[in-house]
């Protein structure tokens, strides 16, 4: 967002102008936010003034509320401000508006709004600010609204610049959402998300390169479910031109991981839906999915995992997507090592496979626990050398041991750096999941639903993506699209969950449940947490 409004400004837009407009903007909705809105007019706004022009936006928000008739003050703890803010802190004092002389009591009642640092700030808060936002936050007497970016957090990492920074009910956005308020790690600060539109012209958000937006469709103001290039299939297509899948999931420990993996695959509308199962899963398949062919009943390794070994020459055959991995069982860095050897030729097999590859789960773990030269990252040089495109889906852990090198970094940049590492697309499983390209595109939830984190959830979203990737190749899918599919089939399954939990309460949002919402949610839902959330 500097950048950007670099640009605005060697275009002529005067500082002041814009400075204007968005503050503007927030005021009004500061004036019509109900969960604050009763209590403010009576307990008044405390508006916490910073030295820069996030300060110079507090001022003009605390003289539009001075004026519609709310009670007001400010506290600018700065003997020296920046000349517009300075301007506008003596038209505050000549309207009126009361300025506290000492630090503001923590528990005072009225509604504070942060404006002490926006996007530029890079250093921790003073100490004695740090304490005044920790003993606003423990005592929490009424809320606090951040303009921008709340004090003391990092708008690229989203991570706290010091020990601690403001905690916001709402974060008002200004002109494009800050990568940093959409990391996980933000998530205790940020509170709900609401951005300020500033207009911004499409010309100048299209000088921006993919690897800076955030969000279906590049530069797009906002995405919904609708707008996403799913499929196209020809109405006269017979079964195998609607996507042709193999599922090999399941384990003697975990039998219904492959169950929900194909409930999530029978959602997407694949047009034949073939398995690899357990032996104890296979010979009842026909009674839990009974239009699930069943390709091969597989044995049990020494650790209670599914064996791959059984999977012979041709297994791949005719098939235009294989998942892998929902419950294939783990077991000891070394025993893994051992099974990854005994099941060469069908890794062989795989990294032949021209088609869709999504490794999910435990087909992840093998794959990090690969044998290869000292020195050498095996699974990453596997995924390399993919004949197809392909799909990883691990959450953090997983993340970690395949990617061993990036296990500090934030998710977006995690994932980004190691779709280009891997020449693969990631999807970071998280409160807010991540999509990366190899190419650098990236997209990332908005919004995190409550009951994201539960078991089985994960298998069926790989199922349903599995699905979404087959039914576009057997559509003629350009290979450039199918990683926007993945990112849509994270919203999909995102959107399900949140549409079960509005309908039945969290506890009602169930991996079957939320397997058999995802067909509704395709067809009529309108996204409100994917969105084209652009970073600065």
């Amino acid at each position: 967002m500097a950048a950007l409004e670099q640009q605005l400004f060697a275009s002529g837009l005067p500082v002041e102008a814009l400075m204007e407009k968005a503050a503007l903007a927030v005021a009004e909705r500061v004036r019509t936010g109900s969960a604050w809105r009763g209590r403010a007019r009576r307990a008044g706004v405390l508006v916490l003034v910073g030295p820069g022009h996030n300060g110079g936006d507090g001022l003009v928000v605390a003289r539009e509320l001075h004026l519609a008739g709310w009670p007001v003050r400010i506290w600018c703890p700065w003997p020296r401000l920046k000349p517009l803010t300075e301007a506008h802190r003596r038209h505050a004092a000549w309207l009126g508006i009361a300025a506290l002389e000492g630090e503001p009591d923590p528990a005072d009642g009225a509604l504070w709004i942060d404006a002490l640092f926006g996007v530029g700030q890079t250093r921790r808060l003073d100490p004695a600010l740090e304490q005044l936002l920790a003993h606003r936050q423990q005592q929490q007497p009424a809320q606090l609204l951040a303009i921008d970016v709340p004090s003391g957090l990092c708008s690229d990492s989203g991570r706290c610049l010091g020990d601690g920074a403001a905690v916001a009910h709402t974060t008002f956005c200004i002109g494009l959402r800050k990568q940093g308020l959409v990391q996980d790690a933000a998530l205790p600060y940020v509170g709900r998300l609401r951005r300020i539109d500033l207009g911004l012209a499409a010309t100048l958000l299209g000088s921006l390169p993919p690897s800076q937006l955030l969000g279906i469709g590049g530069a797009m103001a906002a995405s919904d479910l609708g707008a996403l290039p799913w499929p196209q299939i020809d109405p006269t297509a017979a079964k195998y031109g609607r996507g042709r899948l193999l599922v090999v999931a399941g384990s003697q420990t975990f039998r219904g991981a492959a169950i929900l993996a194909l409930s999530g695959a029978s959602a997407s509308g694949v047009g034949s839906l073939r398995a690899a199962l357990p032996e104890a899963v296979a010979e009842r398949l026909w009674l839990v999915q009974p239009h699930t062919v069943l390709q091969a009943s597989l044995g049990s390794t020494a650790q209670g995992g599914l064996a791959l070994g059984g999977l012979g020459a041709g297994a791949l055959d005719r098939l235009d997507a294989v998942l892998l991995g929902p419950g294939l069982g783990a077991a000891a860095a070394t025993a893994e090592a051992r099974l990854w050897q005994a099941e060469q030729s069908f890794w062989d097999q795989l990294q032949a496979f021209p088609g869709l590859l999504v490794l999910d789960a435990d087909g992840l773990n093998r794959l990090a626990a690969s044998s290869g030269e000292p020195g050498e990252a095996p699974g990453i040089l596997w995924l390399r050398g993919r004949s197809g495109p392909t799909w990883i889906t691990p959450h953090r852990g997983e993340f970690n041991r395949l990617f061993p090198d990036l296990g500090d970094l934030q998710p977006l940049e995690a994932a980004r750096q190691a779709a280009a590492l891997a020449c693969c697309s990631v999807l970071l499983k998280g409160a807010r999941s991540v999509v990366a390209a190899a190419d650098g595109r990236c997209w990332q939830l908005l919004k995190a639903w409550p009951g994201a984190a539960r078991a089985g959830l994960g298998d069926v979203l790989a199922g349903f993506a599995a699905g979404v990737g087959g039914r576009a190749l057997a559509a003629g899918a350009d290979l450039e699209a199918l990683p926007v599919l993945l990112a849509g089939a994270a919203l999909a399954h995102a959107e399900a969950g949140g549409l079960v939990v509005r309908q039945q309460g969290e506890g009602a949002a169930t991996p079957e449940a939320v397997a058999a919402a995802l067909p509704t949610v395709r067809k009529v839902k309108k996204s409100a947490h994917l969105r084209a959330a652009q970073q600065h």
